[in-house]
């Protein structure tokens, strides 16, 4: 059974805001969103995502717009071979999932796949990430680990480099909290 949602956070790390309507199922996703930022320098963009079973990512498409111009990104993983635009992309081959920068949406599908927050564990992933408004595409070893129950979901703490923070999932998978990022505004 399909859940569908819209979901506004308020995304403190890029001053901005994000709005996804997502079609949300145990076994995967599809989102279309909005994002308005201020940081590094002002942008909107306009995503769709799709993952396939086990919230695995299929494709991501993003259009970006600043003062300076307009970046778009049609990224898309096949059969675990990933590519921008047709053209291969080796450095991320092995990744399950595209992290989009500033979005609390993409850590959703991690943790859904492997039930963090409902369960106990620690997984470490490569993830195709997105930098915004830029659209570059890097590799990024990230750690996502259940640190425990909350009344609300659960506290997956993630890592990434030098970067940690304890995200507060709900239930559903969906971030409710994210410090250093961003926090859930409204979910209808």
């Amino acid at each position: 059974m399909t859940e569908q949602r819209v979901v506004t956070w308020a995304v403190t790390g890029s001053g901005g805001y994000e709005t996804a309507w997502i079609d949300l199922s145990a076994t995967g996703l599809r989102a279309t969103g909005r994002v308005v930022g201020l940081k590094p320098e002002p942008y909107w963009l306009a995503y769709e995502l799709e993952t396939g079973h086990g919230h695995v990512t299929r494709r991501l498409q993003v259009t970006a717009e600043t003062l300076t111009g307009r970046n778009r990104l049609d990224l898309r993983r096949d059969g675990g071979e990933w590519s921008i635009g047709g053209r291969p992309l080796p450095e991320v081959v092995g990744a399950l999932d595209c992290d989009l920068g500033m979005s609390p949406l993409t850590n959703t599908m991690p943790t859904l796949r492997h039930q963090l927050q409902t369960t106990p564990g620690e997984r470490e992933f490569l993830m195709a990430w997105v930098s915004v408004p830029d659209l570059t595409v890097r590799p990024s070893r990230q750690t996502y680990t259940h640190v425990g129950l909350t009344e609300r979901g659960a506290r997956v703490r993630y890592a990434s480099g030098d970067f940690t923070s304890d995200i507060e999932f709900g239930r559903d998978g969906l971030v409710l909290t994210y410090p250093g990022v961003g926090h859930l505004l409204r979910a209808d």
